[in-house]
């Protein structure tokens, strides 16, 4: 009983935080470019997070225009190779893999406490999730100091996507345990992708502090308070990315949801809950088109 107290206390500091008002605050904070303010932000988050600098072309901070780019800051090339083989199914992002497995029926593991329902973290119905049912599932949690890019998991092409307001829940382990729904309560924007396989959504999850979520091909997505649909023609040479291709990235860190139809995807026996992944590393393998 006692055990859960830490968690209930954190979620109840955080209910008391003014979640979007703090989120506004980081953003333009993370964006101020006098050079003493830039300064001090990028060594305080190298030093405070520990961050790997040696993966950066140019680690000193008057290379970056503000805070906010070296966050969102782009690799020396090489530093993330991709793992080889046409089916192979790639780690979207770096971070720690909270969950991997499959869907039990309309349901998504994410904690050992709870689960939640496919169609309302999919901002669907319940029919068009049937083709989901027991298929593969896999939650990233990106810490500050990771890489803070998002990208394909396995080669598609972008039909939709969809902006669901809602909270900015902490995204860790703790908030994991102590909220039900955690993932379909918080801001997300879903990618919808189709390859001739078959269809999967990578979802890019809000969360505290994080101010904006930007994506490859439009810029940072604007917060809303309604769900926003964009779809797209089956053509748009853009938006065929290959596996390992730029989807988006988190302005801070936050968590990375990757669903696919049944039969689609299948993890490799090595890929497990707790391992830490860097982005370019096979998780499994997609069936062949």
């Amino acid at each position: 009983m006692l055990q859960g107290v830490p968690d209930q206390l954190f979620v109840l500091f955080q209910r008391l935080l003014p979640a979007r008002l703090l989120g506004r605050g980081v953003y333009w904070l993370a964006r101020q470019r006098a050079p003493w303010l830039r300064n001090l932000l990028i060594r305080s988050f190298i030093r405070f997070y520990k961050v790997d600098v040696s993966e950066v072309e140019h680690p000193e901070p008057a290379a970056w225009e503000h805070a906010n780019a070296f966050f969102t800051r782009e690799l020396r090339p090489g530093a993330r190779p991709l793992a080889g083989g046409t089916n192979t199914v790639l780690s979207p992002a770096d971070g720690r893999i909270e969950e991997i497995g499959y869907a039990t029926g309309n349901h998504l593991i994410q904690a050992k406490r709870f689960r939640y329902r496919l169609a309302d973290f999919l901002a669907t119905d319940d029919a068009a999730v049937t083709r989901f049912h027991d298929g593969a599932t896999l939650t990233i949690y990106l810490a500050p100091h990771n890489y803070h890019r998002v990208h394909m998991p396995l080669a598609g092409q972008v039909r939709e996507v969809v902006y669901v307001p809602g909270r900015r829940w902490a995204v860790n382990q703790r908030t994991a345990r102590a909220v039900p729904g955690l993932f379909a309560a918080n801001e997300r924007v879903i990618l919808w992708c189709e390859n001739p396989a078959g269809r999967f959504a990578v979802v890019l999850v809000g969360a505290m502090n994080v101010a904006s979520i930007s994506l490859a091909w439009t810029g940072e997505v604007a917060p809303g308070k309604q769900v926003t649909r964009s779809r797209y023609p089956a053509d748009v040479p853009h938006l065929a990315i290959p596996a390992g291709g730029l989807l988006g990235q988190f302005n801070l860190g936050s968590t990375v949801v990757v669903v696919a139809e049944k039969g689609l995807i299948d993890w490799d026996a090595g890929s497990i809950a707790g391992r830490s992944v860097r982005m370019g590393e096979g998780l499994g393998q997609s069936r062949p088109g």
